[in-house]
Order: C-alpha cells, then structure tokens, then sequence
C-alpha cells in the first residue's frame, strides 16, 4: 500500500510538471513559428522589391529626384513628387512639416508606430558626372545620395502598403528637409512630426562599401558637429610700412596655429575631437595689409562636455589672440541658423534588431561592425529623442575600381542603383519586424 502511495504521488508530480510548463512550451513553439514567418516575409519583400516591374520604378524615382536637386528648406518640388507618389500609393501624410517636410502613415494608426526616414535636400555643387539623368540644374547636386534615400523609402511605403493588412502597428514614412548643415531633423521634431513615434530607422548609402553590405555599431556612430566663423579686425595700410598696421593677417594665423593645440595638447589621446579651420577670406592685392580678415571652420566631438569645452575654448584662443597682435575679434557660432548637431548614438536594442534583419536579408557575413566616424549626421537628433538605429548600406558596383569611386560630396559622386530595392526591403522588413518584437514583449 506505502509503494502505490508512493507511485500515485510520483506520478502526480509529472503530471503537474508537464501541465504547469505547457504553456510555456507552447510559447516557445509560437515564437519559432512566428519568427519563421517574419524571416518568410523578409526574403518575400526582397524579392518584390527585386522584380523588373519595382525596380524599374525605384530607378525612374531615384533618376527624377537626381536630374532636379533643390537645396535645403527649398525642397518644394521634390516634396511634391514625394506626395503624388504617396497619392498613387493609397497612403496619408500630413503636409508640410518644417516647412517642406511631410510625414506619410501606413498602417491602422494604433500604436504602436515606428518611424523611417530619409533626407530630401543636395549640395551646392556643379555635377561633373555624364550621364542622361545629369542635374538639370546648374550648380546644384545630389551628391550625398539623398535622392537614393527618398527612393528607398517610397519603396518602403510600397512594400508596407501592398501588406498594411499584415502590419501590427503604425508606419511613420518621415521625408525630411536639410539635412546637410540645416538640422532639418530638429524642426521636424519641433514641429511634432515624431510625437507618438515609439522608435526610428535611418540608412545612409556609401560609395566605399559594395552594394549588398551593411554596417553599424551599438552607442556612439557618429560625432556630433558645430561651425565657428570669425572676423578679426585690425588697421590696414601699406604692406612696405606694416609697423604702421595691426596685422589681421597675422592675428589670424597665430590664431589657426594656436586652434591646432586644442585636440594636440588639451583633448585626451583616447578621446576623439576635431578642430578645422576651412577658410580664410581677406585682402586683396599683394601690397596691402587688409583691414580685416574672415575665418572659420568646423569642430567635431563624441560627448556633450566635448561640445561645450571646445565651443568655449575655440572663442578664448581667437580673441586671445587678436589681444596679443593689438587686433580685435568677433566669433559667431551661428547656432541660430546653423544648429549644432549632437553625435548619432545608436540605441543597442534597436541595434541588435536591426542587425538581425540585416542578417536575414542579406546573411551574416554581409553585416559588418563600422568603425566610428567624425562625420555628422542630422539623424542624431531623432536618437536623443527616441531609441534609433542609423546604419551604412553599401552603394558600390562590385566591378568598380578603387580609381572609380568617389567619395560623398564630390562632383562625380554616382552609385549603383541595385542599392535601392535593398534598401526598400531593409526599411520595410525593420519596420514590419519591429512589431513582432514590439507584441511580443508587452
């Protein structure tokens, strides 16, 4: 009797075990079979965007915004474009949003909503690149690709728009003015665009890395930026008399000399800053020391106390040394026109997700760890208001030589355009992918 006792109670125990981590199990069975089906679709909206169809589209998109580039806040008739495509889409946007910006929405506008963006403006820069999709207007470029990013992102809106029935979410397609130097990303946020936005993507193309990679890192990606410009006053007169002038000239290049001890002899080796001086504007003839001078440049930082150390410190060196030379100096940071921009700081979490995305897109192997960069991007405003994930795609034809490529703000920038279904596909499957996750954990 003691041994049957014993049985039942051993056999009751199992039966509460196996009860007890059923759900569990099946938990575990949903999430692999919803994970496959995400990894599904992901491959599915490559191949869409991949079709002769699609990517003759993408390719008519990319070639129309290149042929009229408009600079930054004038981006009215490529906002246009933006919004007649979006008409033919079936897809709702609020226009405009800092003044030629406009934030499209695919999806049942519940929460929660994940955000893509892309940059609309180009240089001021004559295009030297032959082709039959040239600038149509003069003196004016897309040289950084940000007509590669409107079209990416159209196609996004396509790709999101043909499955809105599948999406758990909400789909914010931000279509941003000025990014080059206009941080057109902190008037979108001021304006409202990405209240309610739970999280963001943003790619950039590359011409250095061949089509079909991609790269980032979690934390700090990018630095931050700001811009100086100086005047330093002093008195003209004949060149063969200077002792009866204050040298401007002189000033000046005392002052650039003494900017370079900065970063040299004030910035931590293991911490990354950048002082430039990009011009200097002033005098005339050859025998005449001016009355003035005009300089300025660039300064670049990874922490916020590096922006306002050397902020502080670039304005005491100048004037210091317009004291020294019996000169006098003014400098301008210009922060109401040209904002500072904050360092792109990837979020890990949305990192790592996108990462994976990445992986099951393209395979691991084409997903690489970037280094950091001193370059900047508007983009980092969105990253200090939300998580945010920025990440380079590779714009580079395989068969290119290294003699080919040229780098982001050249006269002879192109890339290869089998980068835009890629990058189509990438938002879209981010995006769609970013829900599962998002359900998952609530």
């Amino acid at each position: 009797m003691g041994s049957l006792s014993t049985n039942l109670f051993f056999f009751l125990c199992i039966f509460l075990l196996v009860l007890t981590s059923f759900p569990y199990n099946l938990w575990g069975v949903e999430e692999t079979l919803l994970r496959s089906e995400t990894e599904l679709l992901t491959h599915e909206l490559l191949e869409s965007a991949k079709q002769p169809e699609f990517f003759d589209w993408l390719k008519r998109i990319r070639r129309r915004i290149h042929e009229y580039p408009e600079l930054a806040f004038e981006e009215y008739k490529t906002s246009q474009f933006v919004r007649n495509e979006l008409d033919l889409l079936g897809i709702e946007y609020v226009s405009p949003v800092a003044k030629t910006g406009l934030v499209g929405t695919v999806g049942s506008g519940r929460q929660p909503w994940f955000g893509l963006r892309a940059d609309m403006d180009a240089l001021l820069m004559q295009e030297l690149v032959e082709s039959e999709y040239k600038s149509k207007i003069n003196g004016k470029m897309h040289a950084c690709g940000h007509d590669a990013h409107v079209t990416m992102l159209l196609g996004a809106a396509r790709l999101l728009q043909n499955r809105r029935d599948k999406l758990k979410g909400t789909v914010k397609l931000v279509f941003q003015p000025a990014e080059e130097g206009y941080a057109g990303a902190s008037y979108m946020i001021e304006e409202g665009a990405l209240d309610g936005v739970k999280a963001i993507f943003g790619m950039h193309v590359w011409p250095f890395t061949p089509t079909g990679i991609i790269s980032s890192r979690p934390g700090p990606l990018m630095a931050g930026a700001g811009r100086f410009t100086a005047i330093m006053q002093g008195k003209g007169g004949h060149a063969a008399t200077p002792h009866r002038t204050k040298d401007p000239i002189l000033a000046v290049s005392m002052a650039v000399l003494a900017l370079q001890q900065l970063v040299s002899r004030e910035t931590d080796p293991l911490k990354s800053r950048v002082v430039s001086v990009a011009f200097v504007d002033g005098g005339e003839a050859g025998n005449v020391i001016p009355e003035s001078v005009k300089f300025g440049g660039t300064f670049r930082f990874m922490t916020f106390e590096g922006h306002s150390y050397l902020k502080q410190r670039i304005k005491e060196i100048i004037e210091t040394q317009a004291s020294v030379h019996q000169c006098s100096a003014t400098v301008d940071f210009a922060e109401d026109l040209l904002r500072s921009y904050p360092p792109t700081v990837n979020d890990p979490t949305m990192y790592e997700h996108a990462k994976k995305v990445g992986e099951v897109l393209l395979g691991e192997q084409n997903v690489q760890y970037a280094s950091i960069t001193m370059g900047a991007e508007d983009f980092s405003f969105y990253s200090q208001k939300m998580p945010a994930a920025f990440f380079i795609i590779g714009a580079q034809n395989k068969m290119a030589t290294a003699t080919d490529v040229k780098g982001l703000h050249s006269p002879y920038f192109t890339l290869d355009e089998d980068v835009l279904p890629i990058g189509a596909a990438l938002h879209a499957a981010v995006a769609i992918s970013y829900f599962d996750t998002y359900v998952q954990t609530q």
